[in-house]
Parts: C-alpha cells; structure tokens; sequence
C-alpha cells in the first residue's frame, strides 16, 4: 500500500509531462532540434559537450519528427533503427556522417513544407530548410575539406549569425497540428535528399580533381546541376512535337509488361460478345496469357469463381464491385506492377459490375412483361366475372314474368362473355399478338351498351361509321373505367355514370362520373405508376395506359373536381390505322 501511495505522485508528474510535450507545437521543437544542433556543429567545446549537444538534438528530432504520430506505439524492430540513428550520429566523429545526417533532414524538412498550407507554417520550414543548407555549404563541407578556404568573415557569419533563422522559426506563430505520414510527399523529400548529396559530392569531386577552391567549385557543381534540372525539365514535357519523359513515364507506369490498349480493346469486344458475368470474367483472364509476370490466380464473385494459370509463391488480392481476384507471381511486385494490377482488377470490376447489372434489367424486364401480361389478363377476368355476377344478380331478382326478359339477356349476353373469355385465354397461349383485332365501332358500341344495360349508365355518341376500334384497348379501358365509376355507387348513392364516343376530330371514348374525386396524389400517378387499391391489384389504370400507348392512343384525366370526374381514352395526332 504504502509502495501504490508512492508511485501516484510520480506516475502523475510523468502523466503532467507528456501532456505538455504533447501541447508543444512541432515548430518549437523544430527551432530547438536546430539551434541544438548548432551549438553541437559549429562551437568549439570538448567532446562530451558537443555529444551531449547531439544527443539533445536527436531527441528534439524525435519529438519533432512528422513519420509516427506522438500517440502510437513503436515496436521494437522499429526502435531499433532509431537508437542505431543516435549512436552513429554521437558517436562517430565524421564530417560525412554530419553531411549525410543534413541531406537527410533536409529532405524531410523539405517533404513537410511541401505538405503546409498555412504561409507562416510553410515559412518557418522554408527557413528551416535554408538554416540546413547554408549549414552544410558553407560549414560542413568545407569542413570536410579541410576548412582552409573558410575566410574568417564567412566563420562569424556562420557561427553567430545563422543562429537568427531557428530564433525567427522559434517566435513564429505555428500551429500545433501535426502533419500524418500519409500527408508527406516522400517523393519530393526523397529527390531533395538526393540532389543535396548529389551537389556535395560534386564539390568534393571538383575540389578534389581540378584543385580550384571550395567556391569555385560549388559555383561549378550548381551551374552544372541547373543546366542539368533545366534539360530534363525541357524533356519532361517539350514543345517540338516529341511526346516528352512525362507522357513516356505514365505510358510506362500504364502498360508495363502488356499492351494495355490492345487488352482493354479485347476486353470491350468481348463485352458486348459475351452476356454472362462469370464466363465474361473467366474468357477475359483466360486472354492474359501476355503478363509474364503473373504465374496465376484465382477470382471469386456472387454466383461463381474459378483459376486461371499456375499458381505461384506470391500473391496480391482485389476487390472491385463484388469480384475478388488474386494475382500470383515468383516475385514480389514492385510497387510500379503493384499499381498496374491494381489498375486491371479496377477496369475488370467495372466490367463485371456491368455485366451483372445488364444481367439484373433483363431478369426484371422478363419478370416485367410476366407481370404485366397477367395482370391485363387478370383485369380482364375480373371484368368477365362481373358481367357474370350482374347476369345472376339479374336472374335473382327476376319473377316469372320477367323470364322471357331473363332468356332474352342470357341470350345476348352469354355468347359475348364466351367470346372475350375465349380471347383472354387466346392471349395467355400468345401474348406479343394483344392489342391486334379491331372491331367497326358500331358494333363495339351496342355491345357495350349490352353489357351495362342493367347499371343506369347514360350512353351519348355521336356519328357512328365504319370505323374502326382497336377492341382489346376499347374493352380493357371502358370495363376498368365503369367498374370503378359503379364502384363509387357502394359508398355514394345516387352517383350519375355517362359514356360518351365520338370519331372525329379524332376518336375518344369518356366516362364520366358525379362521385368525389381522386386524390391529388393518386392523380398524379395513376397513370405512371400502380397505386394502392382496396379491391384489386392497383394497376388496371396503369396497365391500361400503358396499353393505349403502345396501340397510338392516349389515356389521361381532364376532370377531376367534387361532381365531376372524367376520364378520356383519345388518339394521338397521328391516329394509328387498322
């Protein structure tokens, strides 16, 4: 207990402490880790001070550094390069090693500024970065070489004033966010670690060779790597008609190993040849016999899977809109293949995705037309099985004189009910021939009069001739339209049912009733699309429409108001011939 009682202070003072290194922002660290630095280069002290001043250094550069965030935890085969870092630094007493510690710390410095977005965050690596290079130039180097041609006026420059650039970064507003490694351009930090090492060995090459000054011989390295940087840079991207480094890299980076143009051709084609998605997918990887350097592999989707070439050491997996695939090879991939395969499994994704969706619209237009055909078919029942039921309901309430009424009804109204339920079934063994018979209106006008003789609707037409009506729209759109209108009877008595026909200007059939209208948002898609519907399947209206569309005409609602409710069946413009 007493033991507990003694480690709370301390694991609360060591708790205080990370919280406020943690708080500090990285630019202080930054100025620190620089002038410590300093002290250790360019003063003159005995050797356990200027280790100590490294030292000092290198821990500042650990607080500072942008690769691991402070909260992660290390692991030990990753501490390992850290203390070899510290020991080389502190113990060797090298000028090279000071040079190349330089390069490398301006490269990062560099790679951080690149990611800043802020100006006085970016200023103060810029000046970072500048502390680092007139360090190494006008200091370390000519140290290396011997220091003769250091001009004491350059010594004091260097040793009290390069000191001010970590004091302005130490006293400029920074933020305290810390930059994520996956901000870093390590590319760009990579290249600026090269090209400093590249300009000092060049120095030292000139010095050592031609025997000029120190001087002379930066002047010379660095008019020769910008004559250089301003070649590649003509290069990379001309303007004389040659394609230029640029275009020939991301070529390279694009179709490395395989005529990718050639493939995603032959991939398209066989697209459009090819209507399963396993099988299209199985064909375009059995076709990638030209990667030599993939052995093998595998994918996997919904409804299959399978393996193409032998199966190798290595491999790599993607996956892309429901297919997975894995590449094997002999060799690891470098990360320019590791990008190339991602980029065949991408395109080939695509496709397959595709390939399914093309597959999915056909299962639901099939499914569609099934739909549709029997829901007509079943409207078209329920119609008969109306009249059917009105013709019983009429021999119910019929007396003994009334039977040669009766007889005479049955008469004209059986065979007609025969007919349709004949053409109903005609329609179910042959569905792609609906909508084809046409009737002369006159005739289609005195059997639907029939057929409602006995329900109080009002009948008006004009002129009748010899015109003719497309009989499957005619029947399906007048027995959905009077059923529903008789409906309205159940709940409003005394609602007023009226039909009218006329054929010219252009032909139009409405029905008209007095009972309360359809609500707004019923109206607005009954005819686009099923609406919910208490006593059948909601679709009668929406099927009906669809039929007058396909036959030239067109089904709409110009009254909807309390009293007055029309529907209109009218031909289009262009009224269709029989």
């Amino acid at each position: 207990m007493t033991e507990s009682a003694e480690n709370m202070p301390r694991q609360a003072g060591l708790a205080a402490l990370v919280s406020f290194f943690t708080r500090v922002a990285p630019g202080r660290w930054l100025a620190l880790m620089l002038l410590a630095l300093h002290a250790a280069v360019v003063f003159d002290a005995d050797v356990a001070v200027t280790r100590a001043f490294l030292l000092a250094h290198y821990g500042l550069f650990l607080l500072w550094q942008p690769l691991v965030r402070s909260e992660a935890r290390i692991e030990p085969r990753l501490a390992l390069p850290v203390f070899a870092m510290a020991a080389l630094l502190v113990l060797v007493d090298s000028t090279w090693v000071m040079a190349l510690w330089l390069a490398i710390l301006a490269g990062l410095v560099g790679a951080v500024a690149a990611s800043q977005n802020a100006r006085s965050q970016r200023l103060a690596y810029l000046l970072a970065l500048a502390y680092l290079l007139a360090l190494l130039l006008a200091w370390v180097l000519p140290q290396s070489l011997g220091g003769a041609g250091l001009p004491d006026a350059l010594q004091a420059a260097v040793r009290y004033g390069l000191p001010l650039l970590p004091l302005t970064i130490l006293f400029l507003p920074v933020s305290r966010q810390r930059g994520a490694s996956s901000t870093l351009d390590f590319i760009y930090g990579l290249m600026l670690s090269l090209l400093i090492m590249v300009m000092a060995l060049g120095a030292f090459a000139v010095v050592a060779v031609a025997g000029v000054s120190y001087a002379w011989a930066l002047v010379q390295t660095l008019l020769g790597m910008a004559a250089l940087l301003l070649t590649l840079s003509w290069l990379w991207n001309p303007r004389a008609g040659f394609a230029g480094l640029g275009q020939l890299t991301s070529r390279y980076l694009l179709s490395v190993g395989l005529p990718f143009e050639g493939w995603a051709q032959r991939l398209a084609t066989l697209a459009e040849r090819e209507r399963d998605p396993e099988s299209f997918v199985r064909d375009a990887l059995a076709d990638l016999h030209e990667l030599t350097w993939i052995h093998g592999g595998s994918w996997q989707a919904a409804r299959g899977e399978g393996r193409f070439g032998e199966p190798a050491e290595h491999a790599i997996t993607h996956a892309f809109h429901g297919l997975s695939l894995t590449w094997q090879s002999a060799r690891p991939l470098t990360p320019a293949l590791a990008l190339h395969v991602r980029l065949l499994s991408q395109l080939l994704g695509y496709f397959y995705a595709a390939k399914v969706r093309e597959q999915t619209l056909r299962e639901q237009a099939y499914s569609q037309a099934i739909h549709d055909t029997g829901a007509r078919l079943t409207h078209d029942v329920k119609n008969i099985l109306q009249s059917l039921k009105t013709l019983l309901a009429a021999a119910d309430m019929s007396t003994p004189e009334d039977s040669e009424r009766l007889l005479e009804l049955m008469k004209r109204q059986l065979p007609q009910l025969a007919t349709r339920l004949s053409q109903t079934v005609d329609k179910l063994k042959q569905p792609a021939e609906m909508d084809v018979a046409h009737m002369p209106a006159q005739a289609w006008w005195t059997a639907l009069q029939a057929r409602y003789e006995h329900d109080d609707v009002q009948f008006f037409a004009g002129a009748l001739d010899d015109a003719l009506l497309p009989q499957d729209l005619f029947d399906s759109v007048a027995d959905n339209l009077l059923t529903n209108a008789l409906r309205k009877r159940q709940a409003e008595p005394g609602v007023a049912v009226e039909v009218r026909l006329a054929l010219h200007p252009l032909v139009s059939l409405t029905v008209t009733d007095s009972g309360a209208p359809a609500p707004e948002h019923v109206a607005r898609n009954l005819f686009l699309s099923p609406v919910a519907s208490d006593f059948g399947l909601g679709v009668g209206l929406y099927q009906a429409a669809r039929q007058a569309a396909r036959t030239g005409y067109r089904l709409e609602l110009p009254d909807n108001q309390a009293g007055r409710v029309g529907f209109r069946l009218q031909a289009t413009e262009r009224s269709p011939s029989p």
